[in-house]
């Protein structure tokens, strides 16, 4: 009699309690608000709330619609927030809401709120990711910019994650084709390894990423367009990658009239859409375009919030973001994916020891140089093979290889050494034996430097064309 009571007391409970949770369900969550004291610039402050930096916050406007900004500082009890879009029509005391609330699945009794607060790596920290992505131009915040319709993305990846333990990361060893006869032979390039590309304004880097993006043997190609001009994006997906080069990659575009927070989560997506493929166990292949416009984002947004500049008007926030953002690029675990990763550097005015390329060129992996010089001559691609360097070359190539590519370097280098003087005929032929095979050959090392646009040229063939063109000579 007891036991059949206490079950049917046991039963009301549950129904009780089922009853109440589905009246939970249908109940507004609180929110935590302040509100908007100051807008300076780039920088809004709001007082009110308590957020740590990172999270973001949703500020409303006066015709219903909301601007999200993220926590990028705090002074005091304000907090120093850096919109996403621009912040026209805010007015001064508008509500800043801490967090969004939404109702999230519980493993047991389906769906219910966080009444108090959603957590912020819940919005900002996790992305949406899939296989749905490929083929699609997407924005810094993952939306669509294509017009193909929503993404269906049931995966959820970090937007900041943390590079992988060194230790236990695939050493490069396996040659990666980019389908361009001089890096492939000069400059091999190794699966997950980190290159930039450094080169001034109009000499030819943004076809020659075109053709590693059509050329490359990879799995999965992710481009992010970061800070430059909104009219290159349209052209660069249909003139440069082309359909066949865009059927396998995912495009991330964030144009230099986007704030500069915005930028920074542009470079940080598409790095974070590499990393989960990669973590599939593909071979990703990321150009990143430009790294230049990254740390120009982060020095916007530093100074912005107070920090003084250090180096050339650079913060010392910037340098050390860089690296954080290229480390996250790199081979996977053993016997997982890589992601080799192309970084585009400005080079202001031509200049090699600008602060950031500077930077860059220290934290890469290895450095193609693009020459003004050989572009005004219409050599293409316009490679300055003396200035290059790839650090993984000695794992990839043979002694006999090294030899050969170590010949080619000599002899073009001696050539350029002397160049004016065999152009107003100063030079005795006989005079250098090592100059006189240096002439000879020049007209077919040149050659063998220039590629047009749509040829592809593969590891085994630029490696074959090589030894032929000196190893032949040494026969003579």
């Amino acid at each position: 009699m007891k036991m059949a009571r206490a079950n049917k007391l046991l039963d009301n409970w549950n129904h009780y309690l089922t009853d109440c949770r589905e009246a939970i369900t249908h109940t507004t969550p609180w929110t935590v608000t302040g509100k908007l004291t100051r807008v300076a610039g780039l920088v809004l402050e709001a007082v009110g709330i308590k957020a740590p930096v990172g999270s973001v916050c949703v500020i409303s406007l006066p015709n219903g619609q909301t601007v999200d900004a993220e926590v990028v500082g705090f002074s005091g009890d304000k907090l120093l927030l850096m919109p996403e879009a621009d912040v026209y029509g805010v007015v001064p005391g508008a509500s800043v809401s801490l967090f969004e609330a939404e109702p999230t699945p519980h493993p047991q009794h389906g769906l219910r709120p966080q009444v108090l607060r959603r957590r912020s790596e819940d919005r900002v920290k996790q992305i949406a990711v899939g296989p749905q992505m490929l083929g699609r131009v997407l924005d810094g915040n993952g939306r669509p910019l294509d017009q193909l319709g929503p993404l269906d993305l049931a995966d959820r990846a970090p937007l900041q994650s943390r590079p992988a333990n060194p230790l236990l990361r695939e050493p490069i060893r396996e040659t990666l084709d980019v389908g361009v006869r001089a890096i492939n032979a000069l400059l091999p390039v190794g699966r997950g390894q980190r290159m930039g590309l450094f080169a001034g304004s109009g000499v030819g880097k943004s076809m020659l990423l075109g053709m590693m993006a059509r050329y490359t043997d990879a799995d999965i190609t992710v481009v992010g367009l970061i800070g430059e001009r909104g009219r290159e994006v349209k052209e660069f997906i249909e003139q440069i990658l082309g359909e066949e080069g865009m059927a396998r990659s995912v495009v991330v575009a964030a144009p230099a009239d986007t704030p500069p927070l915005m930028r920074l989560h542009g470079a940080a997506y598409a790095t974070a859409i590499a990393e989960y493929f990669r973590d599939q166990g593909k071979n990703v292949l990321l150009i990143m375009d430009s790294l230049t416009r990254y740390a120009m984002a982060q020095r916007e947004i530093a100074l912005a919030v107070g920090e003084p500049p250090a180096t050339r008007g650079y913060p010392p926030s910037v340098f050390a973001k860089l690296p954080q953002l290229v480390e996250r690029a790199g081979n996977g675990v053993r016997g997982g994916g890589s992601i080799t990763a192309f970084y585009t550097v400005l080079a202001e005015g031509d200049d090699q020891m600008d602060p950031i390329a500077d930077s860059a060129r220290a934290i890469l992996d290895g450095h193609i140089v693009l020459s003004r010089n050989l572009a005004d001559q219409g050599h293409y691609p316009a490679i300055d093979i003396e200035a290059s360097i790839s650090r993984a070359m000695n794992s990839l190539i043979t002694t006999k290889e090294f030899d050969l590519v170590r010949r080619f370097k000599s002899l073009y280098s001696r050539y350029q050494r002397s160049r004016d003087l065999i152009n107003v005929g100063a030079y005795v032929r006989g005079t250098d034996p090592q100059l006189d095979e240096a002439i000879m050959l020049y007209p077919h090392l040149e050659g063998f430097l220039r590629q047009a646009v749509e040829e592809r040229v593969g590891v085994a063939n630029s490696r074959l064309e090589l030894a032929t063109l000196l190893e032949m000579q040494l026969t003579h």
